[in-house]
Parts: C-alpha cells; sequence; structure tokens
C-alpha cells in the first residue's frame, strides 16, 4: 500500500515557474516508478512524465518536453516536478501516481494539486 500527498501547487503567470511535490508513504519507494498525470476542466486525465526508481529513464508529453523535469529522492520517498515556461494550457489538477517496477498499471494516485497559469 502506498499513500501520496501532493503539494506545490499554486496560481502563477504565463513564463513562470512551479514546483510540485509528491510525498510517499511506503518502505520500498524505490521500487515504484513514478509519474505525474494532470486533468483539465472537461478533459481526461493525460501522461505529463514518469521516472523509473532508478531514475535512469524518464519519459515526458511532447507538450512539456524541455519545460519540465521530473525528479526523485530515494532518501526521503518524495517525487518532484520542475514546471518551467508554464502557459495557460498547462493549467489543470496535477497528480502524482506511484507504479510498482513489475506492475503494468498505476495503481496508487494522489488527491491531486491545483496549478492555475493566467495569461
Amino acid at each position: 500500500q502506498v499513500q501520496l500527498v501532493e503539494s506545490g501547487g499554486g496560481s502563477v503567470q504565463d513564463g513562470g515557474s512551479l514546483r510540485l511535490s509528491c510525498a510517499a508513504s511506503t518502505r520500498s519507494f524505490s521500487s515504484y516508478t513514478m509519474a505525474w498525470f494532470r486533468q483539465a476542466p472537461g478533459k481526461e486525465r493525460e501522461f505529463v512524465a514518469s521516472i523509473a526508481y532508478t531514475s535512469v529513464h524518464r519519459n515526458y508529453a511532447d507538450s512539456v518536453e524541455g519545460r519540465f523535469t521530473i525528479s526523485r529522492n530515494n532518501a526521503v520517498n518524495r517525487l518532484f516536478l520542475q514546471m518551467n515556461r508554464l502557459k495557460p494550457e498547462d493549467t489543470a489538477v496535477y497528480y502524482c501516481a506511484a507504479r510498482h517496477f513489475k506492475a503494468d498499471e498505476y495503481h496508487y494516485w494522489g488527491q491531486g494539486t491545483q496549478v492555475t497559469v493566467s495569461s
């Protein structure tokens, strides 16, 4: 069982930056692939970025590549998302998710944190 709690959301201007954090309560954080997803009003939830437990493999959605950076600190069970050059279309609720490295799907989700980018 993994409990995830996001923080760091807020409101920024177009071009601004935010850093999201996700605290995970588990004894085996390093065994999980972690990811960020987001859901904008009226839209389906979409993948943003993922990072393997070794931090070697990272994947990004095309829409955030080069602007967002996903990272993790296995020593303190934390996942991060540094978001730079934010755009109004990045406005969404951002969710932290965890998938055991042997699993095919993300089974654990946080409650989400709101990010609002105004033009």
